[in-house]
């Protein structure tokens, strides 16, 4: 794995120059917020070597470099998923493949279903830890000693003091951000109401099918980590009607501009946070 990893960071050196310190994955139906960056450079996923494409919709699957506020940023425009086939290794490998490019901070957003029945669709959760219950781990196989640890502590997969600091963005901006655990789910059928009991019953707040992996893979590589879920809709069985991925990426496009604002407060903490 590591020497495809070495591959990838060679391939894209080679595209462009930009030192990122800041890495941004941007879940479904959120890819647009990429115009947050200055001068970006796009670089689609198939043009990569050993980047996994991305197949569904609301995932442009493009890695784009940029500046906001003089912060050099790599952003992946869309994400591959295990419900697509792809192993959590897999999954994992764009974003360790950031962490290689010399991020200090990921901030990984996603669209989720709410459990918690206080959130509505069109809200946004902090994601203070999460419950990983997809069936496999990133880390699975012999170890890459280059990257991490065999064993890495995952006390505090999402960071105590970069959530923190969304919660004081938040506040300024007068955004609603509600803290919450991530259930992270394989998919790609929706839960049944009967699995969402059981979620809610182990602590969850949402739940989805990606993130995890990302996360894993970024604080086994010492990588700071703040998650921001979109709630696009009530999870199963907790209000009327059927669920849809249209009804995911409509919700998603209408909180984009809370999401945008959020996020111009949090790259900077999270590039002062990050220096020495």
């Amino acid at each position: 794995m590591y020497s495809k990893i070495l591959e990838a960071v060679k391939s894209i050196r080679t595209r462009c120059g930009l030192q990122p310190v800041v890495g941004l994955i941007l879940g479904s139906g959120l890819g647009a917020l990429v115009d947050l960056f200055e001068n970006a450079a796009v670089i689609p996923f198939r043009d990569l070597p050993h980047f996994p494409p991305c197949t569904v919709s609301g995932h442009a699957g493009n890695l784009i470099f940029g500046s906001f506020a003089g912060i050099a940023a790599a952003v992946l425009q869309g994400r591959a998923h295990l419900y697509e086939g792809y192993s959590a290794e897999e999954v994992a490998f764009p974003a360790r493949v950031l962490g290689s490019l010399g991020i200090r901070t990921l901030i990984v957003t996603n669209a989720a279903a709410g459990i918690n029945p206080s959130f509505s669709p069109g809200d946004l959760m902090l994601i203070v830890d999460h419950i990983n219950l997809m069936g496999e781990n990133p880390l699975t196989g012999p170890n890459a000693d280059e990257l991490g640890p065999r064993f890495p502590d995952m006390s505090e997969a999402y960071d105590a003091s970069m959530r923190q600091a969304a919660l004081e963005a938040a506040h300024q901006r007068r955004i609603r951000l509600l803290p919450g655990v991530y259930v992270g789910l394989r998919g790609p059928s929706y839960e049944t109401p009967a699995e969402i009991g059981m979620c809610r019953l182990l602590g969850g707040d949402a739940a989805g099918m990606s993130t995890v992996p990302e996360v894993i893979a970024a604080r086994h590589m010492g990588i700071r980590v703040v998650g921001i879920s979109c709630i696009s809709n009530a999870a199963a069985g907790a209000a009327a009607g059927k669920l849809s991925h249209q009804e995911v990426l409509e919700t998603a496009e209408s909180a984009k501009d809370k999401l945008r604002a959020l996020l111009e407060e949090i790259i900077p903490w999270a590039d002062d946070l990050a220096k020495p």
